[in-house]
Order: C-alpha cells, then structure tokens, then sequence
C-alpha cells in the first residue's frame, strides 16, 4: 500500500539554478503528491571570517535574517505561481553535518540537488552530489536548468539498463502515470559493434537502444538521450546479475551526471 504523501526535500546553497531545481521538484511532487521541503546550510566560517566574538554575533544575527528573506523572496512566488506549499529552513554550520541530521530528523523520500554548470559535483560546499549518493538510502533527483521539468509537462522518461522503476521506487506507480509512451530503454552489452534500437513488447510498448560498453559508452548514452528528448533518465543503483547487460561503474556513473543535460532520477 503506497503512503499518502511522500517527502521531498531540495538541498540548495540559494544561488545558480535553484529557481528551475525548485520547478523540477514541484513537478515531481504533483506527479507523486509529496510534500516538500528547502534546505540550505551556511558554513559560519563564510559569514564571519575573522571577526571578533561580538562582531561575529551581530554577522550571524543580520546574515540570519538575509537569509530568511532571501529563501522568501525566492519561494514564495513561486509556491504561489504553482499553488503548492512549500515549507523552507536553513541553518548555520558544517554542511555534511548538517545534512546528514536533516535526513535523520526529517527521513525525506526523495533528496533533490541541483547541477551547477562549471562545478557538478560542489554544489553546497564540497562534493555535496557525491556525498548524497555515498549516504543517503533513497531517491536522489540531480537537476539540470538544461531541462526543467515542468508540471502538467511531458515527462520524456529514459530507462537505463533496463532497470523497472517498480522494483526500486516506491512511487514508481505514480510518477509512470505520467510518463510519455513508449518507453525509452537505453542498455549496455556486451559484443555490439554499433548501436541497435529494438522494439520491445512485454505488457507495455517499450523502445530499447543497446549499446557496446566501451570508452564511449557515455558519449554515445548522451547522443541518444538528446535525440530521443529525454527530460529524465532513471539509473537504479542495485547491481544487476547479468551476463548481458552491464552495469556502469561508479566513475561512469558520476559521467553520466557531469556530461548529460538531463534530469537524472538516482534509485534508493
């Protein structure tokens, strides 16, 4: 039995992209109904610098109230444009700290980060990205502005490896609802010369594309993706016990995410 609401929550440093981040997420919510939350984390060390005990105290108290304005400012009109709620909270210190209590505290289903252009992998501080999919037991949505999702849009669902939403998403249901037909299944092998499309029938109709797991396994993944206007690509962490299909190492795991200019959707 699915749960009534699932919990998502967007970790953002409230610079770059967190508007289209912000969109993709509500996009999201509405196809699964989860609430969500926005959560930033400040290192005291960027607001006070040097400063003696008492000028560091005013620092935090004014940089306090900046930063609630801020997060308002921000997402306020955009709840309002969308007409869902948002709920939003920061706070000051180390940020994996910080993070890691969050999930303890508030054991969201879905972790949403989003992919700065120069630097995919710093997003609050260092290795944000990384550390997510390192600790985090859930759903990671890692967000491109390349390719907002957009609510009541088309969802262009990719399929990697192909891996079935079902088995690892305990929303599968709900977010496939919306998923536009057929299927895109994007599969690397072994021994295949040049890529392949082939059309699948099992239950629903299906599209797979499989490809030889080489050195260019990746710019090859990247080039179909864009043909086939795929808005988000699901991977599933769990190893696959396969003598045909291949799983993508951890390395070319974190190419998919520097290289793609799509959503990437991260199994628990």
């Amino acid at each position: 039995m699915e749960k009534d609401k699932y919990k998502i929550v967007l970790f953002s440093d409230l610079k770059d992209a967190i508007h289209s981040s912000l969109v993709s997420t509500i996009c999201l919510a509405k196809m699964i109904h989860a609430d969500i939350e926005v959560f930033s984390v400040k290192k005291p060390t960027d607001i006070i610098g040097e400063e003696n005990q008492l000028s560091a105290m005013r620092s935090i108290n004014s940089e306090h109230t900046d930063t609630e304005k801020k997060m308002k400012s921000i997402i306020d009109p955009i709840s309002k444009s969308y007409g869902i709620d948002i709920k939003y909270s920061f706070t000051f210190g180390n940020v994996k700290n910080e993070i890691t209590r969050f999930i303890k505290e508030r054991r969201p289903d879905m972790i949403v980060v989003g992919k700065r252009k120069s630097r995919p992998f710093n997003l609050i501080g260092s290795s944000i990205t990384e550390f997510v999919l390192d600790t985090f037991k859930g759903t990671v949505l890692i967000a491109t502005d390349k390719s907002v999702l957009e609510p009541d849009g088309e969802l262009n669902l990719g399929i990697l490896n192909n891996s079935e939403p079902s088995q690892s998403l305990t929303f599968a249901n709900n977010l496939m609802l919306h998923a536009r037909k057929p299927l895109k299944s994007f599969n690397f092998v072994k021994n295949v010369s040049t890529p392949q499309e082939i059309e699948v029938s099992s239950g629903e109709k299906r599209v797979e594309y499989v490809f030889e797991h080489n050195e260019s396994t990746v710019k090859n993944l990247t080039n179909y993706l864009s043909k086939n206007n795929i808005n988000l690509l699901f991977i599933d962490r769990a190893e696959r016990d396969s003598n045909f299909h291949m799983n993508l190492t951890s390395a070319e795991i974190k190419q998919v995410v520097a290289k793609l200019d799509t959503n990437l959707l991260v199994s628990s």
